[in-house]
């Protein structure tokens, strides 16, 4: 049964032990003029993966936005490994998991999959900012990326 909540659960991916998994499909929308994934589009995909790693630890960025002062989290720095190549059609995931989280910023460490082969592999690190300086990640968000609340 599904939960009035969530009427699509699937839509936000699901966690899987620390990594959360997030499935896309490729639209022409996405790809070049080779009918392949354009590389600006894999951006999107890996921060649709940031969010919903969020999403499923039930800590919505616009709730962060708006029900403390303005929290946001802003790309502080990607290092970026462009792997493979999808097609249009293609069915990817793309894994997310916590890899370092320090006082206002953490580094995620993120794949793009179809099926076991790595396409894109990426840490991106993460600020979190209001009015546009640096703060505290809010210590119930550390605590469930890390499962335990023992993250530094």
């Amino acid at each position: 049964m599904i939960e009035a909540e969530h009427p699509w659960p699937h839509l936000a991916g699901r966690m899987d032990g620390d990594a959360h998994v997030l499935p896309i499909r490729v639209y022409y929308e996405d790809t070049d003029f080779s009918a392949r994934v354009y590389h600006a589009s894999y951006l999107r995909f890996l921060e649709r993966g940031r969010t919903e790693l969020l999403r499923a630890v039930e800590v919505a960025q616009s709730n962060l936005h708006a029900e403390m002062g303005g929290l946001a989290f802003v790309v502080r720095k990607m290092n970026i490994d462009f792997l493979g190549a999808a097609l249009m059609d293609d069915v990817l995931t793309v894994v997310t998991r916590p890899k370092d989280v320090r006082g206002a910023s953490m580094t995620l460490a993120q794949e793009v999959r179809r099926g076991e082969e790595v396409l894109v592999s990426a840490d991106v690190m993460v600020a979190c900012v209001r009015g546009g300086r640096a703060v505290r990640i809010p210590d119930e968000l550390r605590a469930a990326l890390s499962g335990s609340g023992d993250m530094p």
